[in-house]
């Protein structure tokens, strides 16, 4: 049995990453049983889904990162994904590599992903490229993930956002709407749905089910994540259950290391 040690940054409000992800690692060890893995979290304040508050909470990573160093954790993951994608394309970059250097200053010489960075990541894997998304964001921060996942080099084809921007009130949005705010969309022309562009809406329970339904790669912020987590941890990337990106079906060609920074399988 190998203990896998993953430090998060998340949220100060975020209730969904601190149980999605540990689902779908429990649902791989018993699958898998010769990998464990263990979580620690550190939080930044942030309660509304607003400019301002996102930019205080990526200026408290620093802060968050020297306090997981302490834990020697084997990944460090920071999950917010609009946050760093409301700062601009490519801010994922800045925001890995910060937290990075942080951690190489108090000794710790884990990797980093960002949420945002893992999103592109399976988009890739995937070999994605026209897509759809759905968010739980009002519909200029939609826009601006939008507009930073086609920077990318994706087209986002069609976008819905369900205006909530209390971010305790995402949490507690029922993942089985998703199952029904899918078919709002356009998909006639699209090769890839992300169910979920949001670490705090919950769709884990929607993924398969909607991807079976609609017969394209479904995927979330938070199947991405983990996706990019265990690339990192040097571990086989699949769970059963969530979506074909952690199916182990797909012959993927960029994994691990960010968007843009290539290794081959």
């Amino acid at each position: 049995m190998t203990d896998h040690h993953i430090g998060m940054i998340v949220p100060s409000s975020n209730l969904t990453m601190e149980t999605e992800l540990p689902r779908m690692l429990r649902a791989r060890e018993e699958a898998e049983p010769g990998d464990r893995f263990v979580f620690h979290s550190a939080r930044a304040r942030m309660r509304h889904v607003e400019p301002e508050q996102l930019r205080a909470m990526n200026a408290q990573a620093g802060r968050a990162a020297a306090e997981l160093a302490d834990a020697k954790p084997d990944v460090v993951a920071t999950a917010c994904l609009v946050a760093i994608m409301a700062q601009g394309p490519g801010y994922h970059c800045t925001a890995e590599d910060d937290i990075t250097r942080v951690l190489r200053e108090e000794g710790c010489d884990a990797p980093v992903v960002s949420s945002a960075g893992a999103l592109l990541s399976g988009l890739e894997a995937l070999g994605a490229r026209k897509v759809a998304i759905i968010t739980p964001y009002m519909k200029p921060l939609t826009k601006a993930v939008a507009d930073y996942i086609e920077d990318a080099g994706f087209e986002v084809a069609d976008a819905l956002s369900l205006e909530v921007p209390d971010n305790l009130a995402v949490a507690r949005l029922d993942p089985a709407g998703l199952r029904e705010h899918h078919r709002k969309l356009n998909l006639s022309d699209v090769d890839t749905l992300v169910l979920s562009a949001c670490v705090q809406m919950p769709s884990l329970p929607a993924i398969q089910p909607v991807e079976d339904e609609i017969g394209i790669p479904v995927l979330s912020a938070a199947t991405a994540t983990t996706f990019r987590i265990l690339t990192e941890l040097g571990v086989d990337p699949t769970v059963p259950g969530a979506g074909r990106l952690l199916s182990g079906a797909e012959a993927l060609t960029k994994t691990g290391g960010g968007h843009g920074r290539e290794s081959v399988v």
